[in-house]
């Protein structure tokens, strides 16, 4: 039977934590999301130089465990523990969304970007106002997913007495001494952020197929 008075002795730290994670994950979201497109766009741009960036980035960031980057970054910067781990958080987040709007890039057809360039635009510009709009809806399901591991990413915070729910979990536990009960709060705190976004996700699937 849970200690149910884990929870309503500790709910102020319960909810701070929870604040820490929807701010830290919303913020790594937005920033791995525009970097992921930059990078993105450089994987298939016609320079040599950027396309093989772009690989590297990927390939790198994506065969090295969050928990090695979340630990990098706070080791080597001057960053506080939530700083640090939003950071890493968008660093691998990045490289992941970066695959999946380049497939979406891919799969719109080629006369789009010749149908744009031959009314004048720049390659950046019919990128930037014909191809990537397109590509962006293609993908918002795979993105939807990336934000949901993200937000699971985003106990690995508590490495870095980053305040999430993780780590407030971390001190509750080692006050309490009840170990238990206390992650198994944790956890319930962490389903009600990712099963709305888990529904919103099929969600969002399921109109896309109907749409095409």
């Amino acid at each position: 039977m849970l200690d149910f008075s884990i929870l309503t002795n500790n709910i102020d730290s319960f909810l701070e934590g929870l604040k820490i994670t929807i701010i830290s994950s919303l913020i790594a979201l937005l920033s791995s999301f525009i970097l992921g497109t930059l990078i993105a766009v450089m994987r298939i741009a016609p320079v040599k130089l950027l396309n093989g960036l772009g690989s590297v980035y990927i390939e790198f960031i994506r065969n090295i465990p969050v928990l090695v980057i979340v630990f990098f970054t706070y080791l080597s910067g001057n960053f506080g523990g939530m700083t640090a781990g939003t950071i890493g958080l968008t660093i691998y987040t990045a490289a992941f969304i970066a695959e999946a709007i380049r497939a979406g890039i891919m799969s719109v057809p080629k006369g789009q970007m010749e149908s744009a360039r031959s009314t004048g635009l720049s390659y950046g510009q019919a990128m930037r106002m014909v191809i990537l709009p397109q590509a962006i809806k293609i993908v918002i399901p795979p993105l939807g997913n990336q934000f949901i591991n993200l937000v699971k990413n985003s106990s690995l915070l508590a490495v870095v007495a980053g305040g999430d729910l993780m780590y407030q979990g971390d001190l509750i536990s080692a006050k309490t001494y009840i170990t238990f009960d206390t992650y198994v709060f944790v956890a319930l705190f962490y389903l009600i952020l990712t099963i709305p976004l888990s529904l919103g996700v099929g969600f969002l699937e399921k109109r896309m197929a109907k749409s095409n």
